[in-house]
């Protein structure tokens, strides 16, 4: 079943002044959103105690785009009770509709709109701010910034390194995995 949880309202906990780059082993701040059924969405409890997969993301991002089948197919192989995704829209800028595109994946997520204020919070400098959040609440691992072109190349770049980070995480060892290779 998927979950998509749509923000009208965002608040980060007081402690958030402005951006900071959270790096690997720093804590996440907390955050809360608000649904469109007047839900809260609070971050870390949204992880459940699970490494989860964290996608800034826009609907005009060729980048995003070409990574969320990948990312459908990483949900998929890992499943709902050893992972989470959390999709947040970041940069949109009125340019498309994101509760259209969500809705239209077909993998479970946890969805989050109006996320900007989140990702300037951690110094999100790109999309897709692509991350994996260990079960803790730290960030364990983020993508670094590439010379690739959008499209299945990178897709599949970022899904060996997120596969990889994953297995470490939940003690894997895929046959999937060791295949893959590390650089482009």
């Amino acid at each position: 079943m998927k979950k998509l949880i749509l923000s009208t309202m965002l608040a980060l906990t007081p402690f958030i002044a402005g951006a900071v780059d959270v790096e690997p082993g720093q804590a996440m701040p907390a955050w809360t959103a608000m649904d469109f059924a007047g839900n809260e969405v609070s971050f870390p409890e949204v992880i459940d105690g699970k490494p989860t997969i964290v996608v800034f993301w826009a609907t005009w991002c060729p980048y995003c785009k070409a990574f969320m089948p990948n990312l459908g197919r990483i949900q998929k192989d890992y499943g709902t009770d050893k992972i989470n995704v959390l999709l947040i829209n970041d940069k949109e800028r009125g340019h498309g509709d994101p509760a259209a595109y969500a809705s239209g994946l077909d993998f479970d997520f946890i969805g989050v709109a109006e996320g900007d204020e989140i990702a300037n919070a951690i110094g999100v400098r790109f999309i897709p701010g692509l991350m994996i959040v260990a079960a803790d609440g730290t960030l364990a691992w983020k993508r670094a910034s590439t010379d690739l072109p959008a499209g299945k190349t990178v897709a599949d770049f970022w899904e060996g390194q997120v596969r990889a980070q994953l297995d470490l995480m939940l003690g894997q060892h895929r046959a999937a995995t060791l295949s893959r290779t590390d650089s482009p």
